[in-house]
């Protein structure tokens, strides 16, 4: 495997592979053999292939770079590194050290030129059909004839696990089937993956089933020169209509004597013998460490620094031309070249009063969703095939097809994985995107909700068939255990409104996020709509609030917590304990992970200390709601899975009413004395 390249070339070459093993052998932690088997294709890409500025790693019409692979991420930091995105020779130094912008696997926000936080396999390749479709999207909304301000590709390298990952699967699918023709994913046919070699577990036709998805499939084989990955670069942006996947026969841990095409070059060190053997194979001084030298470091900042400079200078002179001519259009580019939304947008959100319900969530939302979209222009709608139970389309919006991408709604098919992923690509592109589904689908969305956490990401889930209260589907479909599942990932907030009001003002708060995802779960069936004077403008950012307050003076004898369409329930109750003399409060929290961030004073003021009677209410698993009832309290909810029925007799059979509640709030009560 040769680079066909200059002596420089060649040098520049070995400096990457070089690094990336005297890093991961002083962390004693790592993948050395992909970055010594792919350093031929990082810095094509990083001197020749891509569009990209080092002095400005946020410039809007770069080119992305998403390493899918992201176990092999010496790779990419010895790229930024060289290329000079502001990594220092010491950064690579204290490799997966604490504190250091060298994770193990890249991560966003920590070094300048991460494009995502890659690492479990399959996330990068799905995320970057979401930028790609973001390109897409925006050339499409703002390019104007000898205007083409948007015209920028993405490009990544993806590994056998990777094609192993439904998720990647999923994605690829959809990105063939809308046409991504500015994607290229390079595929690094090693044939070894973490165990051993991957004829134990993989034996499919990768690239036939790619041509399959609809791609642009290139197979070079072993012929992977620096000329001829260019020609298939080349190749590859010559199909517009397509996505490209080019497949690499590499060979993990390139040159190592020993360790060659073997699983042992993939997740640990090479050992110092075997650094100095293929050091010496390389025609490098097994002596040095972190030997970078003077004519590399210069020929790569001549490469990617002035080229990346004179590119963006010339992009700002046509941009400033698109904005004299088009202001209007280029107002409307700034909100996600920004990261920005319209001022006022917020105002006057939609009302509901009780005279409009019984109203399902999911139908408030539909109507909430059309408010959000006049006005945030860059709101982005999707389901995975469930627009008419979701009820999440942007009305007048339009679709994204293949060769038309001016909708504003995207239709993923059945593919809730793939769909998380994508939002989080056109999320991490400026525009404000959400995917929908039955919330029991939740579990197939998890490692891309989770990434989207990890990312700082305000990425929007919106679930809809949010309990038992679904009914006739029965068990398979009715989400348990789903609500703790959620809650309990950091940096997620999780809101369940009560009502219709509840639900607009979550719009307005997840909209608002700039490093939160927020995930909704919303009723199927319909909810009385509380007056809206009773609902304060800050219920979803308090995450909890009284709703009804007890009768009299002083503490309530009582407290009933609750979410979603059981606060009603709820409400009902306290109907029945304040007839019976028990003094009683409902408190709706349809975020409890907001609530938590409060101040103490404020939680006391809602959860009053001296009150140790309470009970909360949910048609879910109780996991976690003992830190709000106390020890003292109880909690009505679910232990089992659900059943198929009409949700009257569901919430009946499972002890949702009224009546139950209210005994069990009388016993809680009469077993404490009414107070602590």
């Amino acid at each position: 495997m040769t680079t066909g390249g200059s002596q420089l070339d060649e040098l520049s070459i070995n400096t990457i592979r070089t690094l990336s093993m005297d890093a991961v052998e002083k962390a004693k932690s790592g993948h050395p053999g992909a970055p010594m088997a792919l350093a031929p294709l990082a810095y094509l890409l990083y001197t020749r292939a891509m569009k990209h500025n080092p002095a400005n790693a946020e410039w809007f019409d770069r080119d992305r770079f998403i390493l899918s692979a992201g176990h092999a991420s010496m790779l990419l930091y010895s790229s930024l590194y060289l290329s000079g995105y502001g990594l220092t020779l010491d950064d690579l130094k204290n490799f997966r050290q604490l504190g250091s912008p060298t994770a193990g696997h890249p991560e966003r926000r920590v070094a300048a030129g991460v494009e995502a936080t890659t690492g479990p396999l399959g996330q990068g390749l799905s995320m970057a059909v979401g930028l790609a479709l973001a390109e897409a999207m925006l050339a499409a909304r703002f390019n104007r004839p000898g205007h083409d301000l948007i015209d920028h590709r993405t490009f990544v390298i993806a590994s056998d696990g990777d094609m192993q990952e439904g998720v990647a699967s999923e994605a690829s699918s959809l990105g063939g089937h809308l046409g991504l023709g500015k994607l290229t994913v390079f595929y690094d046919n090693n044939h070894i993956q973490l165990a051993g070699e991957t004829a134990m577990a993989f034996s499919e036709d990768v690239p036939k089933r790619y041509e399959a998805y609809g791609w642009h499939v290139q197979d070079l084989g072993e012929e992977i020169s620096l000329e001829d990955m260019e020609k298939a670069i080349d190749a590859a942006h010559a199909v517009p209509e397509q996505p490209s996947l080019i497949v690499l026969r590499t060979h993990i841990g390139y040159g190592s004597p020993n360790k060659q095409d073997s699983f042992k070059a993939h997740g640990s060190p090479l050992g110092e013998d075997e650094i100095r053997l293929t050091k010496e194979a390389y025609g490098w001084d097994p002596d040095a460490h972190f030997l970078v030298p003077e004519k590399v470091l210069a020929h790569y900042r001549e490469a990617a620094v002035k080229r990346g400079a004179a590119a963006e200078a010339e992009w700002t002179e046509r941009a400033d031309a698109y904005r004299a001519e088009h202001p209007d259009l280029w107002d409307e580019l700034s909100l996600v070249m920004d990261g920005t939304l319209p001022d006022g947008w917020d105002a006057e959100p939609p009302r509901f009063t009780p005279d409009d319900g019984p109203v399902a969530t999911r139908k408030a939302s539909s109507e909430v969703i059309q408010w959000a979209a006049g006005r945030v222009p860059h709101l982005i709608s999707g389901s995975a095939d469930l627009e008419p139970s979701t009820l999440t389309e942007i009305e007048g919006g339009g679709s994204v097809e293949k060769g038309d991408y001016t909708g504003r709604n995207v239709h993923y098919g059945v593919r809730e994985h793939g769909m998380t992923a994508v939002v989080n690509g056109l999320v991490l592109h400026g525009l404000r995107a959400f995917g929908s589904t039955f919330f029991n689908f939740s579990d197939y969305m998890k490692g891309a909700l989770r990434m989207a956490a990890i990312m700082e990401l305000p990425a929007i889930a919106v679930f809809t068939h949010d309990s038992i209260g679904l009914g006739e589907d029965g068990p398979t479909h009715q989400p348990i255990e789903q609500l703790a599942h959620l809650r309990a990932v950091p940096n997620l907030y999780m809101v369940r409104p009560s009502d219709a009001n509840e639900t607009a003002l979550a719009w307005q708060f997840a909209i608002g996020q700039t490093e939160v995802p927020v995930a909704f779960a919303l009723s199927r069936q319909g909810l009385p709509i509380w007056n809206p004077d009773d609902v304060p403008d800050d219920a979803i950012e308090r995450g909890a609030y009284v709703l009804r307050d007890q009768s009299g003076d002083g503490d309530a004898d009582l407290i009933l917590i609750s979410t979603g369409s059981e606060v009603a329930i709820c409400a009902d109750a306290a109907e029945l304990l304040e007839a019976d003399g028990i003094s009683t409060r409902v408190v709706s929290a349809p975020c409890l992970e907001r609530f938590g961030e409060q101040d103490q004073d404020y939680r006391d003021s809602v959860l009053p200390p001296a009150v140790r009677a309470r009970v909360s209410v949910e048609a879910a698993a109780t996991l976690g709601w003992d830190r709000w009832t106390t020890d003292d309290g109880e909690q009505v909810g679910m232990t089992e899975f659900g059943a198929s029925a009409p949700q009257p007799e569901l919430y009946e059979h499972f002890g949702f009413t009224a009546e139950n509640v209210a005994a069990r709030g009388r016993a809680v009560v009469e077993r404490l004395g009414a107070r602590a």
